[in-house]
């Protein structure tokens, strides 16, 4: 079961079936994600395929590991599959992938 864990805190958790792995990144659903430890981030970067990420802070006990995590609220037809999913980078873990 692939699961992103940061300074000990579990971030996302979701069964192999249910996330999807572009680019060797692992992207959670929506719903596998424990947006406590989110934090929206002025961030944005574009990409020609997927389109334009907004990224996240990861904020977990007071630390803050700034543009760690990334999404694409609104996909390309070529990314459609991960629009809305989250990734993670930056030190994240994501294990089981």
């Amino acid at each position: 079961m692939p699961k992103a864990t940061w300074n000990g805190a579990v971030l996302a958790e979701a069964t192999t079936e249910d996330v999807q792995i572009v680019e060797g990144n692992v992207y959670f659903p929506p719903e596998a994600v424990d947006r406590t430890y989110l934090r929206e981030s002025q961030t944005h970067s574009v990409c020609p395929w997927k389109g334009t990420a907004s990224y996240y802070d990861v904020v977990v006990e007071g630390e803050v590991n700034r543009d760690a995590a990334w999404t694409y609220p609104v996909a390309k037809p070529a990314a459609e599959h991960i629009a809305g999913h989250v990734a993670f980078w930056k030190g994240v873990q994501v294990e089981d992938a």
